[in-house]
């Protein structure tokens, strides 16, 4: 390995290195006020996007990971920590491999299938520690989970946005490669 490939490494992992950081860092703003809980898990997420279009490979896997790990040891309300764990963290990193089918209706029903896999487990997480004993949740289950499914094709549609914009005009202007 030359001296050139070993500062590419070097400034590969620092970059990932800082996006994890700042991951952690907008997961404890988050937690510290919980109105922001799930926009800041969207937000972490975002690092994890910019190192799929860079980098890809095993990059933004690190960056998912070691977010997800120090999140759920240092923050005080672990709720931002479980959505970027159980969701938000990784949907960047498969959504970028669904795209790649032809199928535009396979690409729904497997974002889908993927989304209320883990919505559904939330869901239990929840019942079994928040609302353990209480009877009657089902019309709430129910609504939830149309809202929850009706949230996530917007939030999809916007991450799709928001790729196409740092890809066509925005990545010449940070020149990271």
């Amino acid at each position: 390995m030359n001296l050139n490939e070993r500062s590419e490494r070097t400034k590969k992992l620092a970059i990932c290195a800082m996006l994890s950081a700042l991951g952690v860092v907008v997961l404890y703003l988050g937690s510290l006020v919980e109105v922001l809980d799930i926009s800041m898990a969207v937000i972490a997420s975002l690092f994890v996007i910019f190192a799929v279009i860079e980098y890809g490979g095993a990059a933004p896997w690190a960056i998912f990971f070691v977010t997800g790990i120090l999140s759920t040891v240092l923050l005080p309300n672990k709720f931002p920590a479980v959505m970027y764990l159980l969701f938000l963290g990784f949907y960047p990193i498969i959504k970028e491999k669904i795209e790649h089918l032809r199928s535009r209706a396979w690409q729904w029903v497997i974002k889908e299938a993927v989304f209320n896999v883990c919505l559904v487990l939330l869901m239990m997480m929840s019942k079994y520690f928040l609302y353990y004993g209480v009877e009657g949740l089902e019309i709430f289950e129910a609504v939830f989970f149309l809202l929850a499914n009706g949230t996530f094709v917007i939030y999809d549609i916007a991450l799709t946005r928001l790729i196409s914009l740092y890809v066509f005009r925005l990545r010449k202007k940070f020149r990271i490669k």
